[in-house]
């Protein structure tokens, strides 16, 4: 099968990741995927939610929307709906779930750090674009508080990042862009950490059943995908660690 921008079954969209796009975020990234674009930034605020006060935490949570000019036609800005969209709310939930795995949230104290992902430009992906731009805009704001001295080490277990897997016309096919989504027969979202540990399996059949043979392969293809996207995070962070 001939895909779309002319990558091999198995390859990954060109990826680029960029650390410190916004000046004044304790850390940010630009992502980019193809043509799919994240603005990840982190906040720090000296709080937690009500249910961790008094037990020495931290904790992560994200945000999530697309702009409305992000894809072909333009879509509502949730503020003017009066409500986060239950997209929005999945695929924000999903991300803190995401960066949550990876951190020890002791060594944090009692503070939060907010994730906001902005998809500035869609074209399948998002979700795992956000996760895997966020986890490193999370590396360079820990790294600031270090250097503030309000930690005293970066409370990182493990790398996260994630990726699309599904099957088009019978081809089971990587990181898919959004026509091979939208014709996609069977499609998963898959969060992995660096010690080959699963965050989330998001799979669904659109028509015909899948069996324990396709999610095997499916995961397969999706490690292979997740491991590049450790190798280029820890290159980006080895030049936020020199500086």
């Amino acid at each position: 099968m001939k895909r779309v921008d002319n990558r091999a079954w198995d390859e990954m969209r060109p990826v680029k990741i960029t650390p410190g796009f916004q000046s004044f975020a304790e850390g940010s990234v630009l992502i980019k995927l193809g043509k799919t674009w994240v603005l990840c930034s982190v906040s720090v605020e000296d709080r937690v939610p009500a249910f961790l006060k008094g037990g020495g935490s931290g904790w992560i949570t994200a945000e999530y929307d697309m702009l409305p000019r992000s894809t072909v036609t333009r879509s509502q800005r949730d503020s003017t709906l009066g409500r986060v969209g239950g997209r929005n709310q999945e695929i924000q939930r999903l991300i803190g779930r995401s960066l949550r795995a990876a951190v020890d949230l002791n060594m944090l104290g009692e503070r939060t750090l907010i994730v906001d992902c902005d998809v500035l430009q869609a074209d399948g992906g998002t979700r795992t674009a956000a996760i895997t731009g966020a986890y490193v805009a999370l590396y360079q704001a820990m790294q600031t508080l270090v250097n503030m001295g309000i930690i005293s080490s970066i409370p990182l277990k493990c790398a996260v990042a994630a990726t699309s897997v599904g099957i088009v016309q019978s081809y089971r096919l990587l990181d898919l862009c959004y026509d091979e989504d939208f014709n996609a027969g069977v499609d998963f979202n898959v969060v992995m950490t660096s010690r080959g540990e699963f965050v989330e399996v998001q799979g669904t059949a659109e028509g015909k059943p899948f069996n324990r043979e396709t999610i095997d392969d499916l995961l397969s293809l999706a490690g292979k995908g997740i491991q590049e996207l450790f190798q280029l995070q820890q290159a980006v962070i080895d030049k936020l660690s020199k500086g």
